[in-house]
């Protein structure tokens, strides 16, 4: 296979990708510094930028995450109690930070389960003056225990989600609040955890092991608090001042020379696009967002995940005995206003090779059948749009879908169980837009790019679609269950500010 060719098979994935097929693109960069005054970022409690300086410690061992306990005493069950609460955690020893956590874990407890499990979860909401839920992204359950924020848990209630796990369903979901407009605050003051459905007939062989990667962020002022949004976060989405792996800043994970090893990644940022490349060393692609594809895809030198995506990927260590970067290479997203980020090379953490060498693993030709949507019956056509203006002396900035900001009262669009539908969503701004819709996964047909079309080279699950600006994105999707579903930008600031809609499923 070309070099060409590669590149468009991996940008089909829809936001997996790399950087040669988005490098032209709009700044975004609309508002001038005298528009974005030092009196203005300061207005409605956000901090200056200049304020996070706090440093953090690197170079620990890659942290296991807590599971959730299973308490369930029957086969094909699982219940559990996630509470949701402010937790003193240092992310600087010595240095006490409150976070929000579920289950005091930062991630919070993973939950693991089986393809057919019937899920029960005891929610507590323990946030002080904040109602929140659960949305258990990715995953096909019931809408009405799907976290939605027209459900809200009050702060110090107590709320039931029960659904069956699909079968088919294996993958790597995670799952995190959904609260009317405080979505991206109790986000990046810590609540996300995976959620790993598993199949009892895993093509991939348990030799290679099953390493979880949750990639978030956190910003903290110099005594330890975590920062309140800036005017910059708020229009651009918050990438945070340091990039954390499993809750630890630039761990290391030492391999065997030689050795092939599966990982999960989450990008469980509110905002940042990860550009992910292994020095010296390439990845193959064998799952999404909705689970495996149908065979690995090798060679790739890096890897696009915007806020939201997942992936599974299989590295070969055959590099010498050393250390090795996973990195976060410059990726231009758009921006708007000020303090623009630097285009700079972020080390995520360190791969350290060392001791006896061992056998790479070969793996199957084929992991999966999957089988395209096939004829749509209907259509809809979706537009993400900004607006600036100006208020309380000040600029402002919209973020909406078709013009309008979301309405909790108001039903965008409505679809019927089980029909095919061909969805169209242009992103008609000067910055990327992440596109995720609640209840389902969908299938990427193509893209289009000043006039010219990209197919897919093939068909993958996703619940998560990037879109640059001016581009069109094309998909196929299909809501097997009904119920009221949010789709929305996964910037979380945006969502926050009305970059949603409701789509009534009958």
């Amino acid at each position: 296979m070309n070099r060409r060719n590669l590149l468009v098979l991996v940008a089909s994935l829809g936001g997996l990708g790399a950087l040669s097929l988005w490098a032209a693109k709009a700044s975004g960069a609309k508002l001038s510094r005298m528009m974005m005054s030092s009196s203005g970022m300061n207005m409605g409690g956000m901090r200056d930028a200049a304020d996070r300086i706090q440093q953090l410690p690197t170079g620990a061992p890659l942290s296991d995450l807590v599971k959730l306990s299973n308490t369930a005493t029957q086969p094909g069950q699982f219940n559990g109690v996630i509470e949701a609460a402010a937790t003193q955690h240092e992310f600087v020893p010595g240095l006490k930070t409150e976070a929000l956590t579920y289950n005091g874990a930062l991630p919070g407890a993973m939950i693991e389960v089986f393809e057919g499990d019937h899920v029960k979860i005891n929610f507590k909401n323990r946030i002080p003056e904040q109602a929140s839920t659960i949305h258990w992204h990715g995953l096909e359950i019931p809408s009405d225990h799907d976290g939605n924020p027209t459900v809200p848990v009050a702060s110090g209630a107590d709320h039931t989600y029960e659904f069956a796990i699909p079968e088919g369903s294996a993958g790597t979901y995670w799952y995190h609040p959904h609260p009317h407009q405080v979505t991206a605050k109790q986000v990046y003051r810590g609540l996300a955890a995976p959620f790993i459905v598993r199949s009892k007939n895993d093509p991939l062989s348990s030799d290679l092991g099953d390493t979880i990667l949750v990639i978030s962020s956190v910003s903290l002022d110099v005594d330890g608090k975590i920062s309140e949004n800036t005017m910059a976060d708020q229009f651009n989405g918050r990438e945070g001042d340091h990039v954390l792996v499993n809750g630890t800043k630039q761990p290391v994970l030492t391999v065997a020379p030689g050795s092939s090893r599966r990982f999960r990644l989450f990008n469980a940022t509110n905002g940042r696009f990860l550009r992910l490349a292994i020095d010296g060393h390439n990845m193959t692609l064998v799952g999404t967002d909705g689970g495996l594809v149908s065979s690995p895809i090798s060679g790739l030198k890096e890897l696009l995940l915007a806020p939201a995506e997942r992936a599974e990927i299989v590295i070969d260590f055959h590099g010498a005995p050393g250390s090795y970067a996973l990195s976060s290479l410059p990726y231009e997203r758009g921006w708007m206003g000020m303090d623009k980020p630097a285009a700079e090379t972020i080390t995520i953490m360190d791969f350290a090779l060392a001791g006896a060498s061992v056998q790479r693993i070969e793996l199957p030709e084929k992991l999966r059948d999957i089988v395209p949507l096939g004829e749509a019956k209907s259509r809809k056509r979706i537009e993400f749009n900004e607006t600036m203006g100006m208020g309380n002396g000040m600029m402002t900035m919209g973020f909406q879908i078709d013009g309008k900001t979301f309405d909790m009262d108001r039903i965008d669009l409505k679809s019927r169980k089980g029909e095919v539908e061909l969805w169209e969503i242009f992103n008609n701004s000067d910055m990327d837009h992440p596109l995720h819709i609640h209840g389902t996964q969908f299938q990427i047909v193509e893209r289009e790019r000043n006039g010219e079309v990209f197919p897919v080279a093939f068909t993958a699950w996703k619940d998560t679609v990037n879109i640059t600006p001016k581009e069109t994105v094309r998909l196929k999707i299909r809501f097997n269950l009904p119920g009221m579903r949010m789709y929305h930008c996964h910037i979380l600031e945006h969502e926050d500010q009305g970059m949603m809609g409701t789509l009534q499923v009958v």
